[in-house]
């Protein structure tokens, strides 16, 4: 299905906005590529980059739902647009509204720009490394704490207190 045609599809009431965002997204994020896919058990416009979603816009049966990956994974961005979008209804990382009242498009703009500065795949390699370094760390110390306990005590293993017995297994 064609963008347009979804679009077409949605209660004329929602049309003309669903129009205006979806057209924002694609003016000002040019790394998106809009499909029509179904997240969340309904059909919706999911923008992707590099194969991942980045934004999703969908027309449910109360409000329509503009999902942003860049505002769940970052609170200073998510807090800013909180705050300016005082009539719309904030999820984790989505925002529901009925009507161009609630989300007013020259906000919707300056959220698709600070978005679009988002790189996703950097902040989900980070947290990779950071909970590589994390687990590397804690094996570490559980290597430590038991060869502390083998000198003190022969080989005596049982005696020590781990917090988290599948780092054990990956010793």
């Amino acid at each position: 299905m064609e963008i347009e045609q979804f679009i077409s599809n949605q209660a004329p009431e929602r049309q003309n906005i669903l129009t205006k965002i979806h057209q924002l997204i694609i003016d000002n994020d040019a790394s998106a590529t809009a499909v029509i896919e179904v997240m969340m058990r309904m059909e919706m416009i999911i923008y992707k980059v590099n194969g991942t979603m980045k934004y999703g816009l969908a027309s449910g049966k109360k409000h329509i739902s503009l999902h942003l990956l860049p505002i769940y994974m970052s609170q200073p961005l998510h807090e800013k647009y909180m705050a300016l979008l005082t009539k719309a209804s904030f999820q984790k990382g989505c925002i529901n509204f009925i009507n161009e009242d609630e989300m007013p498009l020259d906000i919707v703009r300056e959220l698709i720009i600070d978005s679009s500065k988002v790189d996703l795949l950097k902040i989900r390699e980070d947290y990779l490394n950071s909970k590589k370094a994390s687990s590397k760390k804690n094996k570490d110390l559980i290597l430590t704490l038991l060869q502390k306990k083998r000198a003190s005590n022969g080989s005596n293993f049982h005696s020590v207190r781990v917090q988290s017995p599948l780092l054990l297994e990956r010793i």
